[in-house]
Order: structure tokens, then C-alpha cells, then sequence
């Protein structure tokens, strides 16, 4: 979830802001309907109604929509901004829209839900001929020369002070991508298109691509450096691409993807590096895989690495046993609890009847009313 400093942060990117609001002055018009998905603290659902919109849908499902609904009430939008406090996919609105507008993608489109929020949006909230904000991306990447990013991974193992091999731990950081920024002489290949998003048609929530470079600055390669280059409408772009002297265009907000390699390899021009990419949606989140080969300019094989974030989780077989389908869950003394907490939320019961009774019924977990009470609070934090 994000505070409402980072909020801010989202607000204060000039690039990424006046994107946006360039497309919402191209689109609405008095009399539109918008929806803003992810309204936040409510940025596009003002503009939109400062552009004319006669009803904005905000739709949120964190705490943060309180206080759009009082920057709302401020700016005198109150009116023309029903606010939702919910999951999208969970939100039935009494009118299609004009327009829907989000951004719920993170640094790349693979993040959480945002793709089958945006395509049941798109299917349950869009009239015909309705327009959707951003309309695409196009997913790039590239071989980058990146120690800075390479040693914030390694350097906690390789380099420790008490001389001890850490390699495991090392094994599992490299399975993990991160964040980062670099200078577009970083760069040893041209990025090459890994995607094309089409929110206007997506359905499909993975993504299973292989790409090809060829090396054409010799270096140390480190590992994959992806970003997007984001169409708003026709004309109005993002792109989080470094240029030559390393600046970003999409300023603060949206940092490029490092995948780092299981180890640096030297890499001659003309060399070869090819990569078969995976994201997959398990749950609300993705499970990523980057297997790499790296053939030299005389064909031979220089590394091959086989990379996943699965790999990146630390898991004993205890944990691993649990996904198996044979597997016989029994309920805890935690489970139980909460099993009881459920079925008095299911018979009616409010927050203070069900607190009263927890100590009585679970004496060596419930220390006393104010735990009762916390613990009914955080399940009903979830599931009402």
C-alpha cells in the first residue's frame, strides 16, 4: 500500500503528471464520465472534473480515499466525485464510462492485479467506443553493464567481515530483481521490445517472451535492465529509457528493472545474449524467470544461467510440503480463533459482542479485552 507521502511523490513527478493531464485534456469533455482506478488521494478524479467531467467514479480500496474525499469537499468537487472504497473487481457503478483512467502498474505492467483490474474495467465499466488511459506499453530491455546495482546484492555476502561463506544467501538475492537507475552508457545493446500491453484488448495477465542482443560495447555484463515505454493516447508518452547522460524522462517515479545475473560476465562486441522470460500470476502476485545464455561472437558458449524469483524465496520443505495437493491442513489454536471470529462476523455478531467472548473461549491466547478487541478488528480488516 502506499502512504500519502508517496502520493505525493506520484503527484510532484512533472513528466509523469503533466502526461497525464495532457491526456485527460484531450478526452474529457463537459458531460463526461470518468472513472479514476486507484484514485489515491484523488489527483485525476480533480482533473477530471476540472476539465468538465459531469461524474468521476474513484474507486480505492485504501484509507488514503478519505482523504480525497476531503480534498474533493475543498476544491468543490464533493458533488461530482462518488468515491469507492473497495477492489475494483468488487465495485458494480450505476452508469458506463467515457473514459478509465489508472495507474496501478508500478515500475512494470506484471504488478499484483493490475492487468485483470484493468481488463475487467474495461469490460464491465467502459461503454462502447470509451477510451482507456494509459491506451499501451511497450516493454523494453536490455544487457547492461551495472555494478552499483550488482554490489547492493552481492557485496553483504562476498564481502563480510567476519569471513564466513555466505553464499547461500548470496544465491537467493540473485534470484530477486530490484530497482534502479543507470546512465545510458550502461547500456552494451540496444533494447529490444519485450511486449506490447494493449489495455484496450488485454485479457491475459503473463507474459512468456525469449529476446536476443548482440553485444555492441564490450564490458562486464551484470545482468537485464527492462522499463516501458508507456502511450497514453496517440502522442502522449512515457518512457523510463536512460538517455545518454542518464537521465530518466519519466523523472522520479518510475525506475528501471534490474535482473541481475547468477555471476558477471565479460562480454566482447558482437557477442550474443539470448534470454527466455517469464511472468507468471499466482495469486495476487508474480512469480518471474529469467534463463539467460551468453554465446560468443565465435560461437561459443561464454554462461548459462537459469534465474527465478521462486528460487529468490526462502522456503524449507515444511513450507514447500504445504502446496502439495495431498496435503491435510489442520487449523491451529490461531486457526481456530479466527474460524470462531469468522463464524460470529457470519451470524451477525458485532465487533464488541465478538471481543467479549474471545477471552472466555481462547484464555491462553487472549490475554485480555484490548487483544480481543485488536484481534477481531484485523480480521474484519479484511473480510468485511
Amino acid at each position: 500500500m502506499y502512504s500519502v507521502a508517496d502520493y505525493g511523490t506520484l503527484i510532484a513527478d512533472p513528466a509523469r503528471m503533466g502526461a497525464y493531464a495532457r491526456a485527460l485534456e484531450a478526452t474529457v469533455r463537459p458531460g463526461s464520465v470518468v472513472v479514476d482506478l486507484g484514485t489515491g488521494t484523488g489527483i485525476m478524479a480533480l482533473l477530471a472534473c476540472r476539465l468538465g467531467a459531469r461524474r468521476v467514479f474513484a474507486i480505492e480500496p485504501d484509507d488514503a480515499i478519505q482523504v480525497a474525499r476531503e480534498i474533493a469537499v475543498l476544491n468543490g468537487y464533493g458533488d461530482r466525485i462518488e468515491f469507492f472504497q473497495d477492489v475494483s473487481t468488487r465495485v458494480t457503478l450505476p452508469e458506463p464510462a467515457d473514459i478509465v483512467v489508472s495507474d496501478l502498474g508500478g515500475i512494470m505492467p506484471w504488478f499484483h492485479l493490475h492487468i485483470p483490474s484493468v481488463a475487467d474495467a474495461r469490460r464491465r465499466y467502459l461503454s462502447p467506443g470509451g477510451l482507456m488511459i494509459p491506451a499501451r506499453d511497450e516493454v523494453w530491455a536490455t544487457v547492461v553493464e551495472a555494478p552499483v546495482l550488482y554490489a547492493r546484492k552481492t557485496e553483504p555476502w562476498d564481502q563480510n567481515a567476519f569471513e564466513l561463506d555466505l553464499r547461500p544467501a548470496r544465491d537467493v538475492v540473485l534470484n530477486t530483481w530490484t530497482r534502479g537507475r543507470v546512465a545510458g552508457d550502461a547500456l552494451l545493446s540496444s533494447p529490444k521490445v519485450l511486449a506490447t500491453l494493449d489495455y484496450r484488448s488485454l485479457v491475459n495477465p503473463d507474459l512468456e517472451t525469449t529476446a536476443a542482443w548482440t553485444i555492441e560495447r564490450a564490458g562486464t555484463g551484470h545482468g537485464l535492465l527492462a522499463g516501458f515505454n508507456r502511450t497514453l493516447l496517440d502522442g502522449i508518452q512515457l518512457s523510463n529509457l536512460p538517455d545518454a547522460s542518464g537521465a530518466q524522462q519519466s523523472g522520479a517515479v518510475y525506475e528501471t528493472v534490474f535482473f541481475p545475473w547468477a555471476a558477471p560476465v565479460a562480454l566482447d562486441t558482437a557477442d550474443t545474449v539470448v534470454a527466455h522470460i517469464t511472468a507468471r500470476l499466482l495469486a495476487d502476485d508474480y512469480v518471474w524467470a529469467w534463463k539467460t545464455r551468453v554465446q560468443g561472437r565465435s560461437g561459443g558458449e561464454k554462461a548459462s544461467f537459469s534465474q527465478s524469483t521462486f528460487f529468490g524465496t526462502p522456503l524449507t520443505l515444511k513450507t514447500l510440503g504445504k502446496h502439495r495437493s495431498s496435503h491435510r491442513p489442520r487449523l491451529t489454536d490461531e486457526g481456530r480463533l479466527a474460524q470462531f471470529i469468522l463464524s460470529a462476523i457470519a451470524r451477525g455478531c458485532s465487533v464488541g459482542e465478538i471481543a467479549a467472548r474471545l477471552p472466555a473461549e481462547f484464555p491462553e491466547q487472549v490475554t485480555d479485552s484490548r487483544d480481543a478487541l485488536r484481534r477481531v478488528t484485523a480480521l474484519t480488516a479484511f473480510y468485511d
